[in-house]
C-alpha cells in the first residue's frame, strides 16, 4: 500500500480546490450531505480502478445522493441493535414508574427497576462489542458496496469475513492507518484553533472551517486507503458490477 498516497492525492489534482469545496458545503447541508458519502465511496471505486485522478467530479450528484441514501438506510439497520439496547431497559423503567404510583406495588416496581437496570448495564457490555466489531469491519463493507452499488451488499458478511479475513495485513494496515491519520490531524487542528480560537469573530470563523476542512480531509484519507484495500482485496477477482 502507497499509505503517503492517502495523504497526498488530493492536491494532486489540479481542480481540488473546487471539488472538495463543494463536498464541503455538501456535507454540511441536511440530506442533501446523502451525496458526501457517496462520494467517498466514489473516492474509493476510482482507487480500486487505479483512476489517475481519484477525486469525482459532481457531475452525477443524483447518483451519489442516492448512494448515499442507499449507505444510510443500511446504517439504520445496523443501528437497530443499539435502539433495542436503549428501547428495552427504558420500557422496565417505565413499567416501574407506572407500578410505583400504586402504595401496594411500591415493591415490585423497585423490583423492575433494578431488573432494568441490570439488564440495561449487560446490554450496554453487549452494545460496546457490538459497536466495535461494526466499526472494524464498516470499511469492508464500503468497499463491497463501492463494487456492487445495491442495499443487499451492504449485508454480504460471508464476503466481509472473506475480504478481511484473506487480506487481513493490509485490511488493518488501513483501518490503523486511519485512525492514527486522524487523531495526528485533529491534534494540529486542535492546537492551532486553541491558540486563534481566542480571537473575536474572525478566530470563530477560522476554528470552524479549519474543523470542516480537517474532517473532509480525514474522509477522503479513509476513502483513498480502503480503495487501496480494494484493490488489492478484488485483484484477482472478475468485477461482478
Amino acid at each position: 500500500m502507497d499509505i503517503g498516497k492517502s495523504f497526498s492525492f488530493q492536491f494532486e489534482d489540479r481542480q481540488w480546490i473546487s471539488k472538495l469545496g463543494l463536498g464541503a458545503v455538501i456535507a454540511i447541508v441536511p440530506i442533501l450531505n446523502f451525496a458526501w458519502s457517496g462520494y467517498m465511496v466514489g473516492i474509493m471505486r476510482n482507487v480500486a480502478n487505479n483512476i489517475s485522478e481519484p477525486l469525482p467530479q459532481w457531475d452525477d450528484l443524483e447518483k451519489k445522493f442516492s448512494e448515499g441514501l442507499i449507505l444510510f438506510a443500511a446504517g439504520l439497520v445496523y443501528a437497530l441493535p443499539m435502539l433495542i439496547v436503549i428501547c428495552l431497559p427504558l420500557s422496565f423503567f417505565v413499567v416501574s414508574g407506572i407500578l410505583s404510583g400504586s402504595n401496594n406495588l411500591q415493591n415490585i416496581g423497585q423490583a423492575v427497576a433494578t431488573a432494568g437496570g441490570l439488564l440495561f448495564y449487560c446490554l450496554m457490555c453487549v452494545f460496546l462489542i457490538y459497536a466495535l466489531i461494526l466499526s472494524v469491519i464498516y470499511p469492508a463493507i464500503l468497499v463491497i458496496f463501492s463494487r456492487e452499488g445495491t442495499f443487499a451488499s451492504c449485508f454480504n458478511f460471508r464476503e466481509v469475513i472473506d475480504l478481511v479475513s484473506k487480506n487481513a495485513s493490509s485490511f488493518f494496515t488501513a483501518w490503523i492507518i486511519n485512525l492514527l491519520g486522524g487523531l495526528g490531524v485533529g491534534l494540529i487542528v486542535g492546537i492551532i484553533n486553541a491558540i486563534i480560537g481566542w480571537i473575536p469573530c474572525l478566530g470563530w470563523i477560522v476554528a470552524l472551517a479549519l474543523g470542516l476542512s480537517s474532517g473532509i480531509y480525514i474522509a477522503t484519507i479513509y476513502a483513498h486507503l480502503f480503495g487501496q484495500f480494494g484493490a488489492i482485496a478484488f485483484s484477482s477477482r472478475p468485477r461482478t458490477a
